[in-house]
């Protein structure tokens, strides 16, 4: 299934916000590129089946939707809708045969066409108050102001609500403004493994709008997410503070930090927002265990330059540590094969056993993908072609020999 939809020229617009009901966002202002900024919730589904895919997002909260029930007058025998009660408006009728049992017919016409029996409107029916269903009136609120998604409706219950501030619809740098199913699958696995992360220090590369961190920060002990552009990180450290309920019970922190992958280091400037203090960077190199990128593979030289970031980062902590990878293989026609191909993500494996076969004297890289059979805890569509990868990065014990060098 393809994740990205073209609109315009070059805009591309996530499935997350595509799929979801117009009603659900809220515009709240525009960003640095006159883009609206919307406001959804993304509701934790703790009893879902694993297997259910429920696509939902924003206030449409399709994951909680209970299962149709059984109309009225109908029994338990399963019969069909109007084949006991009032059977007005249905266009199958019940009939029985010689033997007793129900059988069904339908309304045909003159060519063997469903003929669709459809209920009057009634001519005293009350209008509807408000606008059309079909119509979208967005209200513009302001940043000082409080948030009216519902309040009141969230309270003794706001650990089962994570809010993000995101646009829709970017050009393709701008995509991190947006939210990617391959976060909430991140999300899903952090929320799996609590133990794995719990009180670490942990550092998101290309976090965007800070979902897989937010969730991170629930039960690990320090979260730096990472990404570029001040407009984009300050729209996660909106979302770090939109969230903060969830992250204060455990008593977890999330330091939005600029770390670009085209440089060797990091932006220590104090005139610069979102720059790294001397504090930061010692608690990084000697704390840090974990590293996440979620969706951030969609470019080769992207990819290229984070798994250059990767290694860099890894050869300067001191402790063993371990990549968690978000991936969505995405099927593209390509005029130049003239056929499916997935080029980005066949990039993204190429470099995953360039990494695994790297002749370090220092470091171990060991790759291996992570079983998708874990539970859904997010309300979003979990795709087949949705996968983790994990990196464990190692000391080298002994001196790695060279093949040409072998005796």
């Amino acid at each position: 299934m393809q994740e990205v939809t073209t609109c315009g020229r070059d805009p591309v617009l996530s499935d997350v916000h595509r799929c979801a009901p117009g009603h659900g966002h809220l515009v709240r202002r525009l960003d640095g590129g006159g883009r609206p900024v919307f406001l959804s919730r993304f509701k934790f589904v703790w009893n879902q089946d694993p297997q259910t895919d429920s696509g939902a997002e924003g206030d449409d909260r399709r994951g909680d939707v209970p299962t149709e029930e059984t109309p009225a007058g109908t029994g338990s025998s399963g019969s069909p809708p109007g084949s006991g009660g009032n059977s007005e408006g249905f266009s199958l009728q019940a009939s029985a045969d010689s033997t007793g049992q129900e059988w069904v017919a339908a309304h045909l016409d003159e060519d063997g066409d469903l003929d669709v029996v459809r209920r009057p409107r009634a001519a005293s029916a009350p209008k509807p108050a408000g606008p059309p269903r079909d119509k979208v009136h967005p209200m513009i609120l302001m940043q000082e102001e409080d948030d009216i998604l519902g309040d009141e409706a969230e309270e003794g219950s706001t650990r089962d609500v994570i809010k993000i501030e995101h646009t829709m619809a970017t050009p393709l740098e701008d995509v991190g403004k947006q939210v990617w199913r391959g976060a909430l699958f991140l999300a899903d696995y952090i929320l799996f493994q609590w133990d794995l992360f719990r009180g670490c220090t942990i550092l998101e590369l290309g976090a965007g709008t800070g979902l897989a961190s937010i969730v991170a920060a629930t039960v690990a002990q320090t979260v730096y997410c990472t990404d570029v552009g001040a407009d984009l990180l300050a729209m996660c450290q909106r979302n770090v503070a939109l969230n903060s309920h969830l992250t204060a019970s455990g008593g977890g922190v999330v330091k939005v930090r600029e770390l670009d992958w085209l440089k060797d280091d990091l932006c220590t400037d104090p005139d610069v927002l979102f720059s790294w203090s001397e504090e930061d960077i010692s608690d990084l190199y000697n704390h840090t265990t974990i590293l996440l990128a979620a969706e951030v593979f969609y470019d080769d030289d992207l990819t290229d330059a984070l798994f250059k970031t990767l290694c860099r980062l890894a050869h300067k902590l001191k402790n063993a540590c371990t990549a968690i990878l978000s991936v969505e293989k995405r099927l593209n026609f390509t005029l130049s094969h003239l056929d499916v191909t997935c080029e980005a993500y066949d990039h993204f494996r190429s470099s995953l056993y360039r990494l695994e076969k790297l002749e370090d004297c220092q470091l171990r890289f060991v790759v291996e993908p992570v079983e998708a059979s874990f539970p859904q805890h997010l309300a979003y569509e979990r795709i087949p072609q949705l996968e983790l990868w994990k990196i464990f990065v190692e000391p080298v014990t002994s001196p790695i020999t060279s093949a040409s060098t072998a005796p």
